[in-house]
């Protein structure tokens, strides 16, 4: 069954030219869990994806996707 893809965690990822091992290094989290959210598994909560945000220095509206569109 394929995921709806909420988040764009992934793009911004390549976008920054960094790994999802880092982002989990950064975030005190596993690399299995920023996968799970990268691949649209699971999602992270708000507070948790403004921390994402933060660190990857973007606003928090580029890590979700527009459904809109």
């Amino acid at each position: 069954m394929k995921h709806k893809q909420l988040n764009r965690i992934k793009v911004v990822l390549v976008e920054k030219m960094r790994t999802g091992v880092w982002l989990a290094d950064q975030l005190g989290v596993s690399p299995v869990t920023i996968s799970k959210w990268c691949s649209n598994t699971t999602q992270p909560t708000l507070q948790t994806l403004n921390k994402i945000a933060k660190v990857l220095d973007v606003n928090m509206k580029d890590l979700l996707v527009d459904d809109k569109e």
